[in-house]
């Protein structure tokens, strides 16, 4: 890390998260911020993930980026491949201020925005407009007064997704009301039939992903492995935030929100790998949750992960952390004599 971006991760934690956050993307906009210049690349870390060659398997999750703002600097910053949104059919302004909290000596935020977005017609536009580069894709949400969550998702994928390189439906957002209910088996087999219907309406066919909770019981994560597989999706997100609050010691523990973060690790980690075992290998899976370490890549690859996401380690590293993540992966891969795909699921059985 530089001493420029160490200066500014202190300025920034002196300042309300939120502005601290809104104050990241305008810079970002006006070229305030030194770049990589592109991603981190080289033959071992290339991977293909759902028909879509990434030039390193180290991407930003959703929720950095909400409307698309900064996507050609932030496709110049190491990543893979990144997502924006969740986007919603109609703008939203989300939940009521203060809804993001640190948790510094917990390595941890906990945040309960609820999809605050431009809509996905803006969101749209905005997607369509950027350059080419490395994969781009669309996190698809639900509007909060809605009373069709599922008709939601296939309409910001009609009216947005034809610009995307990939969609991921988030029904594992813990601050829209009842969305997590739609993981249910019947109720996400449903879900993902009208949003695949609105895929193959688009002029080209669009990786579809959907995003899980690392809330779930062994026997749920089993039927969404099962309905993903019949569905025939092109890959599922593992995980989103958490609801618990183990271990955290922060002054904002007790806030409402998800917790996301260096606490997460354990659990998501786990969730992933009896993914790997119940969908047997055959379902390209994305490690998210507290990685903050070319070890902890490790470990995420290993328990079934063809690529990861990173995001609130980003808050307390800075943005640089992506391309030195994939650096230090490829010289790990490079002392271990090992490929990427030999590496992904080879440890699966460690977590469970």
């Amino acid at each position: 890390m530089s001493v420029i971006e160490k200066l500014g991760l202190l300025a920034l934690h002196r300042m309300d998260p939120e502005r601290a956050h809104d104050l990241s993307l305008r810079a970002l906009e006006r070229g305030m911020v030194p770049l990589h210049g592109g991603p981190v690349t080289s033959d071992r870390l290339r991977v293909t993930l759902a028909g879509m060659t990434l030039p390193n398997p180290i991407g930003l999750a959703a929720g950095y980026d909400k409307n698309g703002r900064v996507i050609a600097p932030l496709m110049r910053s190491g990543f893979g491949f990144i997502e924006i949104g969740a986007a919603t059919p109609r703008p939203q302004p989300g939940n009521p201020k203060p809804r993001l909290f640190r948790l510094t000596g917990d390595q941890a935020i906990i945040n309960r925005f609820g999809f605050n977005n431009e809509g996905a017609r803006v969101i749209g536009r905005r997607l369509a407009a950027r350059p080419a580069g490395i994969p781009v894709g669309l996190n698809l949400g639900a509007n909060k007064d809605s009373a069709d969550r599922a008709e939601d998702f296939a309409q910001v994928l009609t009216q947005a997704g034809a610009s995307a390189d990939f969609v991921t439906v988030n029904v594992s957002s813990p601050n829209t009301e009842q969305l997590r209910d739609l993981q249910g088996a019947e109720a996400l087999a449903a879900l993902l039939d009208r949003v695949l219907v609105a895929r193959d309406g688009l002029a080209r066919r669009v990786p579809v992903f959907v995003k899980i909770a690392p809330d779930l019981t062994d026997a749920e994560i089993a039927q969404i492995a099962a309905v993903v597989r019949n569905a025939r999706l092109d890959g599922i997100i593992a995980t989103n935030t958490t609801l618990s609050r183990d271990g955290i010691t922060g002054p904002h523990r007790t806030e409402a929100g998800g917790l996301s973060g260096r606490p997460l690790f354990q659990r998501s980690t786990r969730v992933l790998a009896l993914l790997h075992r119940e969908t047997q290998g055959t379902v390209p899976l994305i490690g998210v949750g507290g990685i903050s370490s070319v070890q902890d890549v490790w470990d995420k690859l290993r328990a079934g992960a063809s690529a990861v996401q990173i995001y609130s380690a980003m808050i307390y590293q800075g943005l640089s952390l992506a391309p030195r993540l994939a650096q230090a992966l490829d010289d790990r891969l490079a002392q271990d004599r090992i490929t990427l795909p030999e590496l992904t699921g080879s440890g699966a059985g460690d977590w469970i």
